[in-house]
């Protein structure tokens, strides 16, 4: 059985191997120009000297709840880069006083009341995968304690519709479990974050997780039937219903609310069809600002293709997709239904329109004997990005032991500003890293395509220095969000808010949208204890 990490990224069985690092250090400092890096082993679980639990469950609740170390320790952190360099660290001092394990929804609205009325932090917690501190007890002096909420045993598929082609599920399900449920229904729900091995459903509906879809399904939004959320006033649920144009969506206020409104404990959620057509191709281009102005022409064309993402030749040299010299589009296209050749044909030719190059597609319509609609073989590039891109976060945990930098930022942007704001933000957090690290590399590609707009993602990595990583990314972080910000684009896309992007995002809301989300959170929660800190001040 796979070991899960509690200081870093997934489980230890995928970490890399002794001989990976020493090959990974001598690129790094080929790269740089430095010599005698050194990894530094992460922690171990005896090496964590954990506070007493300053509060004690009631005599009901006792057995739902843990005060292992092992179990406090997990439920520290998220995984972002800050989280992983406070656990090498060995920094686990906001660590849950305990961690409770509900088994039904009774049990989640029973230690709600516990925390309501001993005023201690209730932090839900769905696989923890968050990079924005949105998982972590950082509460501040005003509760008694603090308890993080673990939902992983409500974690059933309760009835499946497939007329309608949708499920009523648990929240604390991850996302392989979810697959393999709905299998033997030949449906699926086609959401894949990078965290989905890691992730939980209620956690996507609570983050607005961006999933599989570079276009159309971009979010979990687009698959949420209706909602069953515990507060500490109540349950919720809302109807469930194809669309309504009753009033304002109670589905819309708990989709992204982070747990700080209630604990989303099931969802109906629509379904598809499991695939069993597939076309892809690569496509390379001279630059990027040519790839992304036939990303534009591709999402204005109404082609929707499932994967549209394009890497900056930079970013595409890092994940060995290619040698530098151009930027990579990963093109790809499924349906349950019907071939996609002529889907395909047509973006290959806006994709020619505007620069790029790719070789004739093999046959997409390719059989397996006894398997209809098997997919085709996926293009080089796009494999060689697809193992990159699931191996991308136990990369950072090394380069993170190194004492290197390696984080990401990511928004949203429409298309007639992006080339101006794309070159700014370049710039400023380049510059930046510049002078906070001597010399570091930042890359860009797309995540989501929009009609009316692209989602630019950014990567970072850089020479740090141990024992200072924290205060130099946060002066690379604080430039970066600033030119987003001020340039009009979001200050997140689909990573979440959190407590790492509050002060941007107390900006970027509305002054009378805030008023009002701070008077739900006081009708829901009057004593402020869900999440504290995650989109509004821990007092409400």
């Amino acid at each position: 059985m796979a070991t899960r990490k509690f200081w870093g990224w997934g489980v230890e069985e995928q970490d890399l191997k002794p001989q990976e690092i020493r090959g990974l250090i001598q690129v790094i400092e080929r790269r740089y120009g430095v010599t005698g890096l050194d990894h530094q082993p992460p922690p171990r679980i005896e090496e964590i000297a954990l506070r007493p639990p300053r509060v004690k469950p009631p005599a009901a609740l006792e057995e739902l709840c843990s005060q292992a170390p092992l179990e406090r320790a997990g439920h520290t952190y998220g995984k972002g880069f800050q989280d992983v360099v406070r656990a090498y660290r060995r920094d686990f001092s906001p660590a849950p006083d305990w961690v409770a394990y509900p088994r039904t929804e009774a049990d989640v609205t029973a230690l709600l009341d516990w925390c309501s009325g001993a005023r201690i932090a209730a932090i839900p917690y769905g696989g923890g995968s968050s990079v924005v501190r949105g998982v972590e007890p950082d509460v501040g002096a005003g509760y008694a304690g603090a308890v993080s909420i673990d939902l992983q045993h409500l974690n059933r598929v309760l009835e499946v519709d497939r007329t309608s082609r949708a499920a009523r599920i648990e929240a604390g399900i991850y996302g392989p479990a979810l697959d393999a449920a709905l299998k033997p229904h030949g449906l699926t729900l086609r959401h894949y974050p990078q965290s989905y091995e890691f992730s939980t459903l209620g956690g996507w509906i609570a983050t607005r997780s961006g999933g599989h879809y570079a276009t159309l399904y971009t979010h979990i939004d687009d698959f949420v039937e209706s909602l069953r959320v515990v507060t500490p006033r109540g349950t919720a649920e809302s109807f469930r219903l194809p669309g309504s144009g009753a009033g304002p969506s109670p589905d819309r206020m708990f989709i992204g609310s982070e747990g700080a409104l209630g604990i989303i404990t099931s969802a109906w959620m629509r379904l598809q069809d499991r695939p069993t057509f597939r076309a892809g191709a690569s496509v390379k281009f001279p630059d990027f600002l040519s790839a992304a102005q036939a990303v534009r022409a591709i999402s204005q064309a109404g082609l929707f293709p499932a994967n549209v993402r394009i890497l900056d030749p930079n970013e595409a040299r890092f994940n060995g997709v290619s040698d530098g010299t151009h930027a990579v589009m990963v093109l790809g296209f499924e349906s349950a239904d019907h071939p996609l050749d002529a889907w395909l044909a047509r973006a290959l030719e806006l994709a020619r329109d505007h620069g790029g190059s790719a070789p004739p597609p093999p046959d997409q319509r390719a059989r397996v004997p006894g398997g209809p609609g098997e997919p085709a073989a996926q293009p080089d590039e796009a494999a060689a990005w697809r193992n990159a891109f699931i191996r991308m976060p136990y990369l950072r945990d090394v380069l993170v032991g190194l004492g290197l930098i390696s984080e990401t930022f990511e928004t949203a942007i429409t298309w007639e500003r992006f080339p101006a704001f794309h070159r700014e933000v370049m710039e400023t957090t380049q510059r930046v890293v510049n002078e906070v690290c001597g010399q570091g590399l930042v890359t860009c590609r797309f995540t989501h395509a929009y009609p009316d707009g692209p989602a630019p993602y950014y990567s970072i990595t850089a020479l740090g220095k141990r024992g200072s990583q924290l205060e130099m990314m946060a002066e690379i972080k604080a430039a970066a969000s600033e030119t987003v910000l001020r340039l009009g684009g979001t200050i997140t896309h689909h990573h979440a808010v959190g407590r790492y992007h509050r002060p941007w995002y107390d900006r970027q809301r509305p002054d009378l949208f805030a008023q009002a989300l701070r008077a739900v959170k006081k009708t829901l929660d009057p004593a402020g204890v869900l999440n504290p800190g995650v989109l509004m001040d821990p007092m409400g």
